[in-house]
């Protein structure tokens, strides 16, 4: 009877790791897809164009929850989240240069979701402790790969922030003051909004935090043409 019990719950640690590889696998492929497309969306040069490819990156995105889901991810889950939340805004910005800021942080934000869905198999499984028993990562391994500190993480955020910081400079200096504005105003509402939502992660909480901080800098540059 042990020896069935045995079986039984090495076939069920054995079913779920296919699962997530998997859930991985077919994840990875479609966020690759919605690369392109926001690749394709950078590279024309009208502004319809650029909405028709993010509309097709936001659809690849929504069409991967499940996958997203079966992989356990919250690392790439994040970070697609991201991804997909500048692909949003950049369907409603009204000028190519503010739609082409919000392209490419999206972009970016895929390309790190699709790097930590490659590298899954080494972050904290969803399936708990017990899994983890099976994983043949040595201590040293596991310290080489182990979540950032608090302040580590702030540092790396601030200095993603500032191509952000820099990209809304230009516009500031080169757009005409109400779009510019108006550009500005859309994403700092964006960042009070995802701060209001509850179980927001550290992380994410800094990351809009400092953005709504820095778009509020440009704002105060705007005041004359409110």
């Amino acid at each position: 009877m042990k020896n069935y019990s045995l079986v039984a719950v090495v076939s069920l640690i054995l079913f779920s790791s296919f699962m997530v590889d998997k859930g991985c696998e077919y994840a990875s492929s479609n966020m690759n897809y919605a690369k392109t497309q926001v690749e394709k969306s950078i590279d024309v040069k009208d502004i319809n164009q650029a909405r028709f490819y993010a509309y097709k990156a936001i659809n690849s995105i929504e069409k991967s929850k499940n996958q997203l889901k079966d992989c356990g991810c919250v690392y790439a889950d994040g970070n697609i989240a991201d991804g997909k939340s500048d692909l949003i805004l950049a369907t409603k910005a009204t000028s190519l240069t503010s739609t082409r800021i919000l392209l490419k942080r999206a972009l970016q934000h895929i390309i790190d979701g699709i790097e930590s869905l490659g590298e899954h198999e080494f972050h904290t499984s969803k399936y708990g402790s017990d899994l983890l028993a099976m994983n043949t990562i040595s201590e040293t391994e596991k310290i080489s790969t182990r979540i950032p500190s608090e302040k580590e993480m702030e540092q790396q955020i601030d200095a993603s922030l500032e191509k952000y910081r820099k990209s809304l400079d230009r516009i500031v200096k080169s757009v005409d003051c109400a779009s510019a504005r108006a550009f500005a105003e859309n994403i700092y509402l964006h960042c009070e909004q995802q701060l209001l939502l509850p179980n927001l992660s550290e992380g994410k909480k800094y990351y809009n935090y400092k953005t709504k901080e820095i778009t509020a800098e440009a704002l105060e540059r705007l005041e004359s043409c409110k």
